[in-house]
Protein backbone atom coordinates (compact mmCIF):
# COMPACT_ATOMS: atom_id res chain seq x y z
CA UNK A 1 0.00 0.00 0.00
CA UNK A 2 1.37 3.39 -1.13
CA UNK A 3 0.69 6.85 0.97
CA UNK A 4 2.21 9.07 -1.78
CA UNK A 5 5.25 9.59 -2.98
CA UNK A 6 8.90 8.78 -1.02
CA UNK A 7 9.80 11.45 0.87
CA UNK A 8 6.46 13.17 1.45
CA UNK A 9 4.44 13.29 4.39
CA UNK A 10 1.24 12.24 5.72
CA UNK A 11 -1.14 15.03 6.37
CA UNK A 12 -3.72 12.93 8.88
CA UNK A 13 -6.34 16.05 7.92
CA UNK A 14 -6.20 14.69 4.44
CA UNK A 15 -5.47 11.27 4.69
CA UNK A 16 -7.65 8.73 4.06
CA UNK A 17 -9.52 6.33 5.94
CA UNK A 18 -6.86 3.42 5.73
CA UNK A 19 -8.65 0.01 7.23
CA UNK A 20 -5.57 -2.03 7.38
CA UNK A 21 -3.79 0.95 9.89
CA UNK A 22 -6.96 1.36 11.48
CA UNK A 23 -7.03 -1.75 12.73
CA UNK A 24 -3.25 -2.38 13.51
CA UNK A 25 -3.63 0.79 15.36
CA UNK A 26 -6.83 -0.61 17.25
CA UNK A 27 -4.30 -3.85 18.15
CA UNK A 28 -1.79 -1.84 19.49
CA UNK A 29 -3.75 0.83 21.81
CA UNK A 30 -5.41 -2.93 23.06
CA UNK A 31 -2.21 -4.75 23.68
CA UNK A 32 -1.06 -1.46 25.43
CA UNK A 33 -4.41 -1.16 27.56
CA UNK A 34 -4.21 -4.58 28.64
CA UNK A 35 -0.22 -4.76 29.68
CA UNK A 36 -0.78 -1.81 31.86
CA UNK A 37 -3.99 -3.27 33.35
CA UNK A 38 -1.79 -6.26 33.72
CA UNK A 39 1.24 -4.37 35.36
CA UNK A 40 -1.15 -2.76 37.69
CA UNK A 41 -2.85 -6.04 38.72
CA UNK A 42 1.23 -7.17 39.68
CA UNK A 43 2.48 -3.66 41.24
CA UNK A 44 1.03 -1.05 43.11
CA UNK A 45 1.20 1.96 40.67
CA UNK A 46 2.39 3.66 43.36
CA UNK A 47 5.99 1.71 42.95
CA UNK A 48 5.54 1.76 39.51
CA UNK A 49 7.59 3.64 37.37
CA UNK A 50 6.47 3.90 33.53
CA UNK A 51 9.19 5.66 32.05
CA UNK A 52 13.04 6.72 33.04
CA UNK A 53 11.98 10.18 33.05
CA UNK A 54 8.91 9.71 35.22
CA UNK A 55 9.94 12.66 37.52
CA UNK A 56 10.83 15.05 34.64
CA UNK A 57 7.38 14.38 32.98
CA UNK A 58 5.77 14.25 36.73
CA UNK A 59 7.26 18.03 37.34
CA UNK A 60 6.53 19.37 33.54
CA UNK A 61 3.39 18.22 33.75
CA UNK A 62 2.34 19.75 37.21
CA UNK A 63 4.18 22.97 35.81
CA UNK A 64 1.86 22.51 32.52
CA UNK A 65 -0.98 21.75 34.13
CA UNK A 66 -1.86 22.89 37.88
CA UNK A 67 -5.32 22.74 37.58
CA UNK A 68 -5.12 19.13 36.54
CA UNK A 69 -6.48 17.37 39.52
CA UNK A 70 -5.66 13.14 39.33
CA UNK A 71 -8.66 12.63 41.49
CA UNK A 72 -11.32 13.32 39.38
CA UNK A 73 -12.85 12.28 35.68
CA UNK A 74 -11.18 14.07 32.90
CA UNK A 75 -13.25 16.85 30.87
CA UNK A 76 -12.79 14.77 27.91
CA UNK A 77 -14.51 18.14 25.92
CA UNK A 78 -12.28 20.65 27.63
CA UNK A 79 -8.75 18.34 26.97
CA UNK A 80 -9.83 18.14 23.46
CA UNK A 81 -11.02 21.86 22.51
CA UNK A 82 -8.65 24.27 20.79
CA UNK A 83 -7.11 25.14 24.20
CA UNK A 84 -6.75 21.80 25.47
CA UNK A 85 -5.02 20.68 22.36
CA UNK A 86 -2.71 23.69 21.85
CA UNK A 87 -1.91 22.93 25.63
CA UNK A 88 -1.39 19.36 24.99
CA UNK A 89 0.62 19.95 22.01
CA UNK A 90 3.22 22.21 23.70
CA UNK A 91 3.69 19.83 26.20
CA UNK A 92 3.91 16.58 23.90
CA UNK A 93 6.69 18.29 22.00
CA UNK A 94 9.06 18.39 24.68
CA UNK A 95 9.17 14.87 24.31
CA UNK A 96 9.59 13.88 20.69
CA UNK A 97 13.30 13.21 20.94
CA UNK A 98 13.00 11.81 24.61
CA UNK A 99 10.10 9.37 24.59
CA UNK A 100 9.31 6.57 21.51
CA UNK A 101 6.01 6.52 20.12
CA UNK A 102 5.73 9.92 22.24
CA UNK A 103 2.17 11.05 20.06
CA UNK A 104 0.92 7.58 19.57
CA UNK A 105 -2.57 7.15 20.42
CA UNK A 106 -3.98 4.97 23.24
CA UNK A 107 -6.82 4.54 25.83
CA UNK A 108 -6.75 6.42 28.84
CA UNK A 109 -9.32 6.37 32.01
CA UNK A 110 -11.38 9.05 32.43
CA UNK A 111 -11.39 8.57 36.10
CA UNK A 112 -8.70 6.41 38.45
CA UNK A 113 -11.66 4.70 40.19
CA UNK A 114 -12.98 2.67 37.29
CA UNK A 115 -11.27 -0.16 35.11
CA UNK A 116 -11.39 -0.15 31.18
CA UNK A 117 -14.56 0.05 30.14
CA UNK A 118 -16.60 1.38 27.11
CA UNK A 119 -18.03 4.25 28.71
CA UNK A 120 -15.06 4.83 31.24
CA UNK A 121 -12.18 4.96 28.90
CA UNK A 122 -11.26 7.87 26.33
CA UNK A 123 -9.17 8.25 23.71
CA UNK A 124 -5.02 9.69 23.93
CA UNK A 125 -2.00 10.53 23.43
CA UNK A 126 0.88 8.22 24.89
CA UNK A 127 2.64 11.80 26.58
CA UNK A 128 -1.12 12.09 28.19
CA UNK A 129 -1.22 9.04 29.86
CA UNK A 130 2.05 8.98 30.52
CA UNK A 131 1.65 12.21 32.72
CA UNK A 132 -1.80 11.39 34.12
CA UNK A 133 -0.86 7.94 35.06
CA UNK A 134 2.17 8.82 36.73
CA UNK A 135 0.26 11.93 38.54
CA UNK A 136 -2.57 8.79 39.45
CA UNK A 137 0.25 6.84 40.70
CA UNK A 138 2.10 9.00 42.75
CA UNK A 139 -0.90 9.87 44.46
CA UNK A 140 -1.73 6.35 45.03
CA UNK A 141 -5.20 6.60 43.25
CA UNK A 142 -4.23 2.98 41.26
CA UNK A 143 -3.41 0.85 43.76
CA UNK A 144 -6.75 -0.62 44.66
CA UNK A 145 -6.25 -2.90 41.41
CA UNK A 146 -3.14 -4.29 42.84
CA UNK A 147 -5.46 -4.84 46.22
CA UNK A 148 -8.50 -5.74 44.37
CA UNK A 149 -6.68 -8.35 42.30
CA UNK A 150 -4.60 -10.00 46.13
CA UNK A 151 -7.87 -9.43 48.02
Amino acid sequence: MSLGPAGASLNPEQAENFEDMEKQFAVKAVQHMTTYWAILEKMKGSQLRLTKIDDEIYDHFRRDFPEFDPTQTIDEDKMKSKEGKERWRNFMMAYEKKIDDYNFGTMLRANPKFEYGEKETIFAMRMQFYAIEIARNRQGLNDWVYEQAHA
